[in-house]
């Protein structure tokens, strides 16, 4: 985002205000573009399950259209004829179109362009951890914390003598114990 900060210094503090203006998407498809704000808005995780479309999804797409009256590169007649195209899809493959998704769908070329494309529900850190990565590079999926009366390879000695370690979150309480550090000062 772009921002403009003013500053005005007054008698004994500094006064700072500042304006973000809405970051402009270049000039792309209206699907795409909805997409990309979607995404900037909400994050790149959905609650969506997984799906990998069989191999002869194609057909069977085209056999639910050609079953109600739709050729291969038509558009859907009227709503009660995409309802019940969107419904056979879904009987036949247990894979819906989510609501924000459902105005993209216009014609049978879309819907086999959406059923046609699988989902992966996995976060990159994830997918990092089943990658086949360099032998000089490693994930630690369970990292270890510090704490001076469990840590026994260095005696309880910490590279960081005045550092406290906090844990904030609520699940992390339950698996990580805190703790903190002796200072010299009062």
């Amino acid at each position: 985002m772009f921002r403009n900060v003013l500053s005005t210094t007054c008698k004994n503090f500094q006064i700072v205000s500042v304006r973000y203006k809405q970051k402009k998407f270049p000039k792309i498809d209206k699907k795409l573009q909805a997409a990309a704000e979607s995404l900037a808005a909400r994050g790149f995780l959905r609650p969506n399950k997984p799906w990998n479309p069989p191999e002869e999804i194609d057909k069977t797409i085209l056999k639910i259209c050609a079953d109600n009256g739709l050729k291969a590169e038509s558009e859907f007649e009227s709503l009660d004829v995409k309802y019940a195209v969107l419904k056979a899809c879904f009987d036949e493959t247990g894979h819906g179109i989510p609501n924000s998704m459902l105005h993209t769908i216009e014609t049978v070329d879309d819907l086999m362009e959406f059923y046609e494309t699988p989902v992966d529900t996995l976060t990159p850190f994830d997918s990092l951890k089943k990658m086949d990565l360099p032998k000089n590079l490693h994930i630690q999926e369970d990292y270890v914390r510090f704490h001076p009366d469990k840590d026994t390879l260095f005696n309880g000695k910490t590279v960081f003598p005045k550092s406290s370690t906090i844990v904030s979150g609520l699940k992390t309480r339950k698996k990580f114990e805190g703790y903190t550090a002796k200072t010299s000062w009062p």
